[in-house]
């Protein structure tokens, strides 16, 4: 399978520069029916000068061995641009990895002159092929250089584009962990065990009414974690309802030590968020923070207009009380989150934090 990656081997970019190398001499190839019968003829009248009277087989002599002379400098001529455009390639792909445009453009105009000066060195040294000031072999070179550099920033703007959509693909799939994250801390035995216990709370007490809500609330958890996967952005009115049914059941558990206030203008409930974005919230709140009756939390959970864009936004808060044991967690809830938001909503969430508060901003879209 062909890939960029492939391509841009020193093998494959040799191959390149060979072909590359062809298109630069194309001119000198579309000269040679001119040029083959000039320099017999040039020649064959050197020959005939050199005694009288005129020796034909010294003439013939002459002629072919100034023809082969013509197709070696050619080759060379060849081989020559073909890897100084190697040469060029390598640098600009293989050096230069990133699209700063005066910085290579520099070094392949430096590199370029030094192989200019050795095609003149060496074209001096032949005689009868002393074509190197003309300003056809000058612009020869210069094509070579741009078209190096043209190819090079090419490539370094793909690379980066690349891994601008290797990084969102990172993003989807932190995504997806997310929700299977989400997922896996619900149905862990821990948290059934404290559902189980809320659940025999309710049975024990003969409450029959609250012990059906909590079953119900609990199944609309999981039914909506579940469905998640099937859900990029979700109304802010279905993060509540979901955030109901999830509270209820952390609710019996903590009886009225852990509260929830929710101010959250009508307006506000058909604009979007992520799916799942109070549930770390909340979760990060309940395992960071000590919660007994000498700590109580009030969660508060409010739309209004941020002070800086005049956008809506949300705002999750609560106090800190925190655990006299760090709680030990996988760290990745928040920073989650935040991907899902730049990734979905193209907008980061904002963090404040003084030494009694605990707030995070969603934005809304």
């Amino acid at each position: 399978m062909f890939t960029i990656k492939k391509f841009t081997s020193v093998q494959a970019l040799f191959l390149f520069g060979l072909l590359m190398g062809v298109f630069i001499i194309y001119p000198n190839i579309a000269q040679i029916p001119w040029d083959i019968p000039r320099h017999v003829q040039s020649a064959g009248t050197d020959g005939a000068t050199m005694q009288v009277p005129v020796n034909t087989m010294k003439i013939k002599h002459v002629c072919f061995e100034s023809l082969i002379g013509y197709w070696l400098f050619f080759i060379f001529r060849y081989l020559f641009f073909s890897v100084t455009i190697w040469a060029l390639l390598l640098i600009n792909i293989k050096k230069i990895k990133q699209p700063v445009f005066a910085r290579r453009i520099f070094l392949t105009a430096i590199v370029t002159a030094l192989a200019y000066g050795l095609y003149i060195l060496i074209s001096l040294s032949i005689k009868k092929h002393i074509d190197c000031f003309t300003i056809h072999l000058l612009f020869q070179f210069v094509v070579a250089c741009v078209l190096c550099v043209l190819i090079g920033y090419a490539r370094a703007l793909y690379s980066v584009q690349r891994e601008k959509e290797l990084e969102i693909e990172r993003l989807k799939r932190e995504t997806l962990q997310s929700r299977c994250d989400a997922l896996a801390n619900q149905i862990n035995p821990h948290f059934f065990f404290n559902s189980l216990n809320g659940l025999t709370y309710l049975v024990r007490s003969d409450d029959k009414q609250r012990t059906l809500e909590f079953v119900n609330k609990l199944s609309n958890v999981f039914r909506f974690i579940l469905q998640s996967d099937k859900k990029g952005l979700v109304t802010l009115s279905e993060e509540l309802n979901f955030l109901d049914s999830f509270r209820y059941l952390l609710e019996v558990r903590f009886a009225d030590k852990l509260t929830f206030d929710i101010r959250v203008d009508e307006s506000a409930t058909a604009m979007k968020l992520p799916v799942l974005s109070l549930l770390p919230l909340v979760d990060n709140a309940v395992v960071h923070n000590a919660i007994d009756s000498e700590h109580k939390i009030r969660m508060v959970i409010a739309t209004h207009s941020d002070s800086d864009s005049g956008e809506t936004v949300l705002t999750v808060s609560n106090p800190i009380y925190p655990k006299l044991e760090k709680p030990v967690t996988n760290g990745t809830g928040l920073t989650n989150l935040s991907a899902r938001f730049q990734l979905m909503v193209h907008k980061d969430i904002r963090i404040e934090q003084t030494d009694e508060t605990f707030t995070v901003i969603l934005p809304l879209t």
